[in-house]
């Protein structure tokens, strides 16, 4: 078993900056990549960022050089980051983190609203 749980949204004009954060905890051991998802109303969930336990990243376009994923990881836990920068509106989405190989069940995301 694995548990997700997502931290770090809030309400951000445009151009400002997030950092979210997400907590792994379980049998992570087995787990040798985590990305970020992101999803907007009436869309479908879409991966927007993904780093590998050796630290290569992944990045959709819309998203690349404005995001940075990164991961840590402290005993039993490991701890998945998400800084967002110069965010747009069109950023606006829950996000969430998952592993893209396992597909663990979702956690409760963490919203992420940008205004104009």
């Amino acid at each position: 078993q694995v548990q997700l749980v997502e931290s770090g949204g809030g309400l951000v004009q445009a151009g400002g900056s997030l950092r979210l954060s997400c907590a792994v905890s379980g049998n992570i051991f087995r787990i040798n990549a985590m990305g970020w998802y992101r999803q907007a109303p009436g869309k479908q969930r879409e991966l927007v960022a993904r780093i590998t336990s050796g630290g290569i990243t992944n990045y959709a376009d819309s998203v690349k050089g404005r995001f940075t994923i990164s991961i840590s990881r402290d005993n039993a836990k490991k701890m998945v980051y998400l800084q967002m920068n110069s965010l747009k509106p069109e950023d606006t989405a829950v996000y969430y983190c998952n592993a893209p190989a396992w597909s663990f069940d979702w956690g409760q995301g963490t919203q992420v609203t940008v205004s104009p």
